[in-house]
């Protein structure tokens, strides 16, 4: 069997619990990736509908093969999860019974090493989620200016080396482009002092994270993603995010917790006359965390964290 259908998705068992599926409800999976969460969604669909969303064209050819017995349920849209509003305007539905968003990079545009996002394969640096878009991780790493490149890696990266590996990315490429993802990794060495070069993670890690993050605009993109899709929940229908980063989820606990807000009077008002009531309720105070046996089975679900909300 192919690696497309032994893959197993992050958090699966609890994603599919959380969204309560329906067999005649409409569902909407976000982030397609490689179809593991859908194919469980539509497998519990008889008369319901599944709308699978990706910016990455490759994703939505791949899910034609592993989603074939399911086609008449499903709808596949080329676009970007944060405009959910507009997807649902196009297809003509006013709300759906459940959301999934799996948020981050996907194994296959890890895996692939061509498509730049991996510091351990050689490839042109471009680390577009969507091919058909403009900016690439070239752009940024050899025409941003140094401080940019010092506040996205510190900030999007978490990286305390950051001032080093911008000025150390500055100097390479005055003699020649840094247009290879390895070039890019040994600029980022060469700014690092050896105890960090020997810790256990990746040196690159957090710096080709953050200029991820950065070409994809994923955090304004989450933000952009949370306002547009608690409104268009149908009552009862259940929002369910996976992060993968403190950044993410950060958003994602904050954008929640301002839906579920209820009256936001003085304390010291009697009683209440900004008649705000909230839109959801947190189906888990805190998030749900990978098995030590999915763990186990697959390293990758250890950053994970699954948010779940109801609308009301």
């Amino acid at each position: 069997m192919s690696e497309l259908f032994t893959h197993r998705p992050v958090l699966l068992h609890e994603c599919i619990e959380a969204l309560n599926i329906r067999p005649g409800g409409v569902y909407l999976d976000g982030t397609l990736g490689r179809a593991g969460h859908s194919e469980q969604i539509v497998r519990r669909l008889a008369t319901g509908r599944l709308i699978c969303v990706d910016r990455d064209q490759a994703a939505l050819d791949a899910a034609q093969e592993r989603l074939a017995p399911w086609m008449d349920r499903v709808t596949l849209v080329h676009n970007n999860f944060d405009r959910v509003d507009e997807i649902l305007d196009e297809l003509s539905l006013s709300g759906v019974d459940g959301m999934l968003f799996d948020l981050g990079v996907s194994s296959p545009q890890l895996d692939d090493g061509s498509r730049g996002f991996s510091y351990m394969a050689d490839a042109p640096l471009d680390m577009r989620m969507d091919r058909g878009e403009g900016l690439t991780a070239a752009d940024i790493v050899n025409g941003w200016p140094q401080e940019e490149l010092r506040r996205v890696i510190s900030q999007y990266g978490e990286e305390r080396y950051a001032p080093q590996i911008a000025g150390a990315i500055v100097r390479r490429r005055r003699d020649r482009p840094i247009s290879t993802t390895l070039e890019l990794v040994e600029a980022i060495k060469s700014a690092m002092p050896p105890k960090a070069l020997r810790e256990k993670q990746h040196p690159a890690k957090r710096t080709f994270q953050a200029i991820r993050i950065a070409v994809n605009d994923e955090l304004a993109c989450v933000e952009r993603m949370l306002q547009r899709a608690v409104p268009r929940l149908n009552p009862g229908g259940r929002l369910a995010v996976i992060t993968f980063h403190s950044l993410e989820d950060r958003i994602v606990k904050t954008g929640l917790a301002e839906f579920a807000r209820g009256c936001i009077c003085p304390p010291d008002f009697p009683v209440c006359v900004c008649g705000r009531t909230p839109d959801i309720q947190l189906v888990n105070k805190k998030p749900i965390l990978p098995s030590g046996g999915e763990l186990e089975e697959n390293p990758r679900a250890r950053s994970a964290k699954l948010r779940v909300a109801e609308k009301r």
